[in-house]
Order: C-alpha cells, then sequence, then structure tokens
C-alpha cells in the first residue's frame, strides 16, 4: 500500500511542467505586466535601462578618475637593466 517516492517524483515532475509553462507565456500575461499596454510596457522598459547606462557610466567615470589618482606600479628586471 505503500507509494514509496511516486508522490515527490509527481511533485518535482510537476513543478518542471509550470516553470516550462511559466517561461513560453507571452509577456503581456506575466505577472509584472498583467495590465499594462505594450506601448507603457517599452517606455517603461527604457526608463529602467536608461538609468541602468546611467548608473555604469558614472561607475566607469569613478574609477577612470581613481585610477589617475593612483600611481601605477612598474615591474623593474634588476638583471636587464634599465
Amino acid at each position: 500500500m505503500t507509494r514509496g517516492n511516486q508522490r515527490d517524483l509527481a511533485r518535482a515532475k510537476n513543478a518542471k511542467k509550470q516553470e516550462q509553462l511559466k517561461k513560453t507565456q507571452a509577456a503581456s500575461n506575466k505577472s509584472g505586466n498583467a495590465g499594462v499596454s505594450t506601448e507603457k510596457r517599452m517606455d517603461r522598459d527604457a526608463d529602467i535601462m536608461r538609468q541602468k547606462q546611467e548608473k555604469a557610466a558614472a561607475l566607469k567615470a569613478e574609477q577612470e578618475a581613481g585610477d589617475k589618482q593612483t600611481a601605477k606600479v612598474v615591474k623593474v628586471d634588476p638583471l636587464k637593466g634599465l
């Protein structure tokens, strides 16, 4: 009368199936996009990407400024001379 691990296997199989169905959903059916028109979704995504690009540009500028302030290490081989 015992079912062994049959229930666990069935649950795992169903979870995998549900995950696959979730991946194949259209963008408009996903939870974050429910009730949002395509144009609004595109505008929202573009704004997010602009913010990411600005943040990356600021970080890059900060790193370049930091690189200019620090002295670079020069390796000298005493056997070869200067």
